[in-house]
């Protein structure tokens, strides 16, 4: 179902929606681009981080930074076939670098081990939806693609409720360290936990899993409906 009215106005939820997520997407995305290219100070956490890794931090930084930013778009233009098949390609590419980075970058962070196992893990989990979501389309099975694509923008998030868990550590006094472990968990695994729970059919089964399910329903239908020919399948014999 389309976003637009039957008098082409966009939907107030959709609206609204469009807003917080270029509300939420757009400092961090921009901050984390920022700061792969240089035009944002680092803190000694991350400069260290950058000294180990002066390749792989800036392109994990300013490749999942722009990746934020296609998902949405591409999101947003899902109704637009063309738009959407290019803009989503764009995205894949940004996910598929920042996924790859995210792996050495967490292991050369200085963060505890429990908060490094989290970042390690949320960038294998969002390589695995990336490549299911492609198999998905590649095989025509665009609903699974798209609950497989939000499920990946999910974690995807994680990086956006990462710096608002932090804030409101540090806003309520917190121990650091352990609130940053924590949150290195639960702020990708929440989001993909709803996702999966009532982000509605196509995650956890295929189109095919679908319709063999459904054929029990359909046979006493077909069965039930007569069988007309028509003459003109005899003309021409």
């Amino acid at each position: 179902m389309r976003d637009r009215s039957s008098t082409g106005r966009m939907r107030p939820g959709a609206v609204v929606a469009g807003l917080i997520i270029a509300i939420l997407v757009a400092p961090t995305a921009g901050t984390a681009i920022a700061i792969g290219s240089g035009l944002l100070p680092l803190p000694d956490v991350l400069l260290l981080v950058r000294q180990k890794l002066p390749l792989a931090f800036p392109l994990h930084m300013i490749a999942s930074g722009l990746a934020l930013i296609f998902i949405a778009i591409a999101a947003a233009a899902r109704h637009r076939r063309g738009a959407h098949r290019t803009i989503g390609r764009i995205a894949v590419l940004c996910v598929l670098i920042g996924g790859l980075t995210a792996l050495p970058v967490a292991l050369a962070s200085e963060a505890g081990p429990i908060a490094q196992a989290g970042f390690f893990a949320q960038g294998i989990v969002w390589l695995a939806l990336l490549i299911a979501a492609v198999i998905a389309i590649r095989c025509g099975d665009a609903q699974r693609h798209a609950r497989l694509m939000m499920a990946m923008a999910a974690v995807a998030s994680g990086a956006i409720w990462l710096r608002l868990a932090l804030w409101l550590a540090l806003a309520l006094q917190l121990p650091f360290e352990a609130s940053y472990a924590l949150a290195a968990w639960t702020a990708w695994l929440l989001p993909l936990g709803f996702i999966l729970l009532f982000g509605g059919p196509g995650v956890g089964e295929s189109q095919l899993e679908r319709d063999a399910a459904q054929a029990p329903l359909l046979a006493p239908r077909l069965s039930e409906r007569p069988l007309t020919v028509s003459r003109t399948a005899f003309r021409y014999r």
